[in-house]
C-alpha cells in the first residue's frame, strides 16, 4: 500500500501525520512528498520511508498512490501561500487514490461544515481512517 503525505510551508501538519502513523502502524511505508526542502526534510525527520520535493513528485506519487494524506489546500489550485501550483491540484484531484484532506480554514478558504478540532484532533482522525482503509486493503 503507497501511502502519500504532502504537506508544505514548514510541514508541521504532515510531520505530526507521521509520526502519529508510525507509533500506531509502524510497519506502514511512507512517502512524504513536500511542496519546498523544508517541508521533506521535517517529514523525513519524523520517519517517513521515502521523500521528495517539488511539482514532478507530487505529480507522479499521485498516480500510483493509494492514500494521499494531506491539508485541504493540496486539491485547491495556489494554495498554501502558492505552493499548490495547478498542475498539483490537479494531479491530486484526478488520483484514484483515496485522500484523508485535513480542513484547514485559513488563506481565504472556509469549510462549511466542519468543526474548529485542533490539529492534533485531526491528525488522531487521520490516522483512524488510515486504520480503516489499511484493514480494507489487506482484506481484498
Amino acid at each position: 500500500m503507497k501511502i502519500v503525505i504532502i504537506d508544505g510551508q514548514g510541514g508541521r501538519m504532515g510531520k505530526a501525520v507521521i509520526e502519529q502513523l508510525h507509533r500506531r502502524y509502524p510497519e506502514l511505508e511512507t512517502y512524504a512528498i513536500g511542496t519546498n526542502s523544508i517541508a521533506t526534510s521535517a517529514m523525513l525527520k519524523a520517519g517517513a520511508s521515502y521523500g521528495a520535493t517539488g511539482e514532478n513528485p507530487v505529480i507522479v506519487n499521485a498516480q500510483d498512490a493509494d492514500m494521499i494524506i494531506g491539508p485541504i489546500g493540496i486539491v485547491m489550485a495556489n494554495a498554501l501561500l502558492g505552493e499548490i501550483t495547478p498542475a498539483m491540484a490537479a494531479a491530486i484531484g484526478t488520483s484514484r487514490a483515496y485522500k484523508i484532506l485535513i480542513p484547514v480554514n485559513r488563506c481565504n478558504h472556509f469549510i462549511v461544515g466542519i468543526q474548529e478540532n485542533s490539529l492534533s484532533e485531526y491528525i488522531n482522525m487521520v490516522c483512524e481512517e488510515v486504520g480503516k482503509e489499511v484493514g480494507k486493503y489487506e482484506n481484498r
